[in-house]
């Protein structure tokens, strides 16, 4: 245990130690929503390191100078009679959702408010909602670059709509570990089923031009890369919104984010990010949401790719090897080098 807050850990909840709370890792983690469910824990049996004292973390992303959601004019969100509706194309939640049609692993549900069996709605909804794989995202998903458009606190549905996977949060207990060479990791404390919504990756949301002054900042540029995601998914220059025009913004992990933030990548990864979209005004914020791609086994570390399959060319792996970022993973697919 952190020396830092042995004392407000055995002495948690007396006056004396209450100004401390706030810095208190073990305490952030406690104040999840997701805690009783799916706590996180946090063990070292490698070595006397710990989480960075000035590490804080958070279960929702921070916006940063310069950044701003949508007005209140702007937001909407669907106005379905039922929870069952808000899985066809008629959902306004789902109008942007580009769909190809493919129903070979859709949920057989039959008729639908009552339409005749030749003008049922489409159905275009990611996740299948009965049986076993009930929650999971649908299979021709999990290799698509495609963004995932859920239904929020804005809409007629409830809480319990079943396109609400990643906005009610985690349900899988995870276990922050020190590894034997990659510093800290993540791994499940329970299986895993493949297309299971498992994290959020949270940080503080900054601009561009913030993400490159830190970069110029921090003594390896490489190191900073790996904490920062750039909210890019929807990024057009011909946008009639100017807020995706770009450059996009970016989200910051290094120094406040999720248990997420300390997922190794591997080149044959376990989980992928998705983006997800909750109210249509904040494109510009998009949350990225990682899924299961495989079955994960209980105790199995988790893992991302970083780069989400995308290899250096010949051009750039001709520079000085130095000042690239050398892939430890190990997998039998290893790429050498993240960038």
């Amino acid at each position: 245990m952190e020396d830092a807050i042995k004392r407000h850990f055995f002495h948690h909840g007396r006056a004396s130690v209450a100004d401390e709370r706030d810095d208190c890792h073990w305490c952030q983690l406690r104040s999840f929503p997701t805690h009783q469910a799916a706590p996180v824990t946090v063990v070292n049996e490698v070595d006397s390191e710990v989480i960075p004292p000035g590490f804080r973390f958070i279960n929702e992303n921070v916006l940063g100078d310069g950044v701003e959601p949508a007005e209140l004019s702007f937001r909407s969100g669907c106005t379905c009679a039922n929870n069952a509706d808000c899985q066809y194309t008629g959902c306004l939640c789902l109008a942007d959702l580009e769909d190809d049609h493919d129903d070979d692993d859709d949920d057989d549900v039959g008729n639908v408010n009552g339409f005749d069996d030749d003008v049922q709605p489409r159905k275009a909804y990611a996740y299948h909602t009965h049986g076993v794989k009930a929650g999971l995202l649908r299979s021709k998903l999990h290799n698509s670059k495609l963004p995932l458009y859920e239904c929020h606190q804005g809409c007629s549905c409830t809480h319990d709509c079943p396109n609400r996977v990643v906005e009610r949060g985690r349900t899988v207990p995870i276990q922050i570990f020190r590894t034997e060479d990659r510093g800290w990791g993540v791994r499940t404390q329970e299986a895993i089923k493949r297309g299971q919504f498992v994290d959020r990756y949270f940080g503080e949301v900054i601009t561009a031009a913030e993400a490159d002054r830190r970069r110029a900042a921090s003594a390896i540029s490489q190191h900073k890369d790996v904490y920062l995601f750039g909210l890019d998914k929807f990024t057009d220059p011909a946008s009639l919104d100017p807020r995706l025009r770009g450059p996009p913004l970016e989200v910051d992990g290094e120094f406040m984010s999720g248990p997420s933030r300390f997922i190794n990548h591997s080149c044959d990864p376990n989980l992928r990010i998705f983006a997800r979209v909750g109210d249509h005004a904040d494109k510009h914020l998009h949350d990225l949401a990682l899924f299961a791609i495989k079955d994960i086994q209980k105790g199995e570390e988790l893992t991302f790719d970083y780069v989400d399959g995308v290899s250096l060319g010949p051009d750039e792996r001709d520079g000085n090897v130095e000042d690239m970022t050398r892939c430890l993973c190990g997998s039998s697919k290893c790429r050498k080098f993240l960038w």
